[in-house]
């Protein structure tokens, strides 16, 4: 990204992936909620078309582009009204962390279905006492006999049904029983002593979230992921990606928004003149649009500061995300607004968002953390926890 610009190729990627995505659409994930279905069908299709591998590097059959060319995917599947949930963690994180700190062993094993879309590996770092502080967690990890045993418990896991590996973040359990730096491990979903629990949630998803309960869960010495002196360096790796591809779920849920919007206002007609004819209607939409084009701007800082290694993108990714989740808890409140009573019928797809959109100011870090991290990071204000 350059002069402000996005590259002919990110561009026609864009086009391509929304084009595909208008094949499923909203419907469509409205259609798998009902019936209680996954959306195997569209990701096997992104996957075929190589989308789910853009950022991964040419070597494992990847596109080698990196995490703005992954959040444009993310961004346009929402846009059609059909995110996958699951590109967060799975190519975004897991496929981050293991490209960048995985062995040579663990990266031609992996990576390549993380390419392809073969691989789904969902992430676990919260706990029900922690949240995503790394420094209460309690999960731990110990050495025995040239193998790690692994327990504790994890909470709102998602979509670990879909998944044949977990990489979990524990905690390594010292001689004196003390707890030190965290690490990264792959776990296999059926290994033995690991059990998830489904949590009901109000949230119309094909997605599900779990509780993860590791009980002696005995792991191979590969199954570490980098240097376990490491500690958060090597987390934050992937947790900057899904600062960014959770910004651009949230910016595709508000373009996905305002396009039902602006259609309905310039059909809809009260008094022989198109409801987006009144200011009334028309400025809150253009509000909501300008918001929008803020926080994507955003988000393609982060994601090019990201590409680039400078130090400023983690302040970038959080700000993305707050921003972006404020535009789409927005846009979709004032689309809902624009259609009346219709915004709440089924038939018009919109009702449930703003559920969906609620999420994004909460996960994958909420908007107080980022506060906090803006105000002390970026402001250089005192610590306040």
């Amino acid at each position: 990204m350059t002069a402000f610009t996005e590259s002919a190729e990110r561009t026609a990627l864009r086009k391509a992936v929304f084009a595909l995505a208008g094949t499923f659409g909203g419907d469509y994930v409205r259609e798998c909620v009902a019936a209680g279905r996954k959306t195997t069908e569209l990701w096997d299709a992104v996957a075929k078309a190589g989308y789910l591998g853009v950022a991964v590097e040419e070597q494992w059959g990847g596109g080698g582009g990196d995490i703005g060319d992954l959040a444009a995917v993310m961004e346009e599947l929402s846009a059609a009204g059909c995110p996958l949930l699951l590109m967060v963690v799975s190519p975004a994180i897991c496929g981050t962390v293991i490209q960048q700190y995985g062995t040579p062993e663990q990266q031609d094993r992996w990576m390549p279905g993380f390419a392809d879309g073969s691989l789904t590996m969902v992430f676990a770092i919260t706990e029900p006492d922690a949240g995503s502080n790394s420094h209460n967690l309690a999960t731990n990890v110990r050495e025995d006999g040239g193998e790690w045993v692994l327990n504790g418990g994890k909470y709102y896991i998602s979509g670990v049904d879909e998944a044949s590996h977990v990489l979990v973040v524990a905690r390594h359990r010292q001689p004196d029983g003390s707890l030190g730096l965290p690490s990264a491990f792959i776990v296999p979903t059926d290994a033995p002593g690991l059990t998830a629990r489904v949590i009901e949630m109000d949230i119309a998803m094909p997605e599900q979230q779990f509780t993860l309960f590791f009980d002696d869960v005995r792991l191979p010495a590969d199954a570490l992921v980098g240097d376990p002196a490491a500690g958060l360096a090597q987390l934050f790796a992937g947790l900057n990606p899904e600062r960014i591809m959770g910004a651009s779920s949230a910016l595709g849920m508000a373009r996905y928004a305002l396009d039902k919007a602006t259609a309905y206002a310039r059909t809809r007609q009260v008094w022989s003149t198109p409801i987006g004819a009144h200011q009334g209607i028309a400025h809150p939409l253009a509000h909501c649009a300008i918001q929008v084009e803020l926080a994507r701007l955003m988000t393609q800082k982060a994601a090019a500061l990201y590409a680039a290694g400078e130090p400023g993108a983690g302040a970038a990714a959080n700000m993305a995300k707050y921003a972006a989740a404020e535009a789409s808890v927005a846009a979709v409140d004032q689309a809902v607004q624009t259609h009346g009573g219709n915004g709440l019928a089924t038939e018009y797809g919109l009702g449930s968002l703003l559920v969906a959109s609620r999420l994004a100011r909460i996960a994958p870090v909420s908007r107080e953390m980022i506060l906090n991290y803006v105000s002390q990071h970026t402001l250089g204000l005192p610590r306040s926890y």
